[in-house]
């Protein structure tokens, strides 16, 4: 479960760098890393949806703050 979380933290840390990129600078580095290829370029953002949805539910379920109040 962990590592999983880290992974799906990892995978939204590195897109949303590249995203700012896009936004910044109007260059899509993604797409650049995907030689153009739009399935994969697809396919990395909707692993960006799918580790959202992991954190969502990992939030949901083990309430990682509750301790903290």
């Amino acid at each position: 479960m962990k590592l999983t979380t880290l992974i799906c933290c990892g995978i939204l840390f590195f897109l949303g760098i590249f995203a700012s990129i896009y936004a910044f600078s109007g260059f899509d580095l993604l797409l650049f890393l995907c030689g153009g290829n739009q399935i994969a370029y697809r396919s990395l953002l909707s692993l960006a949806g799918i580790a959202a949805g992991w954190l969502l539910f990992w939030l949901i379920a083990f309430r990682p703050t509750r301790p903290l109040s």
